[in-house]
């Protein structure tokens, strides 16, 4: 394997993992920025220099680059050079390409001890009902709404994990995400969904 992407969110520890990633492959790092075409092409020209030792090209936040950049990227994913290893990191796997992901190792990285949330997640459960419908009112976006009740399921599962009884309610209301998630991605409307789940919130 000689591309991975780092998939984890804010609180990850990107730069632990990807220190021992070069170690293993005895490698030294090199952080190139990749957004635009020009980047990509700057990466082309620079490796096409033949490199004597293994060196472990870190692109971060892989899924803010653009598409042009991202396909002219492929053909280094689809064409190893000798010595030169990719690191990419996103926040999640489905915020990149699929032709990208499916050209790399997948290393999943936690966050710093139990720091399981990110988002709002956190503020939003201790909101009372009339604010929670306030604040998911807000949100329009089926991409947003689905990351949302993401980081609400992840947040929760955190606390069952955290607590040895649980909170009063936590899997109830992990059950009631857990629907609107599905609803979600099934082409649910968004903000009706949303409503009714604050709604059954324990």
């Amino acid at each position: 394997m000689h591309a991975y992407l780092l998939v984890g969110q804010e609180n990850a520890n990107f730069e632990e993992s990807i220190s021992n990633l070069a170690k293993k492959l005895h490698a030294k790092t090199m952080e190139f920025p990749l957004s635009k075409i020009d980047d990509t092409r700057s990466l082309n020209d620079l490796i096409r220099l033949s490199f004597s030792e293994p060196t472990l090209i870190v692109c971060s936040d892989i899924h803010e680059a653009g598409d042009a950049a991202l396909n002219a990227f492929l053909k280094n994913l689809e064409e190893p050079q000798e010595n030169i290893y990719f690191v990419l990191t996103a926040p999640s796997v489905r915020k990149v390409l699929p032709t990208i992901v499916s050209r790399c190792g997948i290393i999943r990285v936690p966050g710093t001890k139990h720091q399981v949330i990110n988002g709002d997640a956190e503020e939003f459960i201790k909101m009372t009902t009339g604010e929670k419908l306030a604040y998911v009112d807000k949100i329009k976006d089926r991409e947003k709404a689905v990351e949302f009740t993401g980081d609400l399921i992840n947040l929760l599962h955190g606390v069952l994990h955290l607590q040895k009884t649980g909170l009063p309610g936590t899997a109830k209301n992990l059950e009631v995400i857990g629907k609107t998630l599905r609803r979600l991605k099934a082409n649910g409307n968004v903000s009706l969904d949303l409503t009714s789940m604050v709604v059954s919130l324990v």
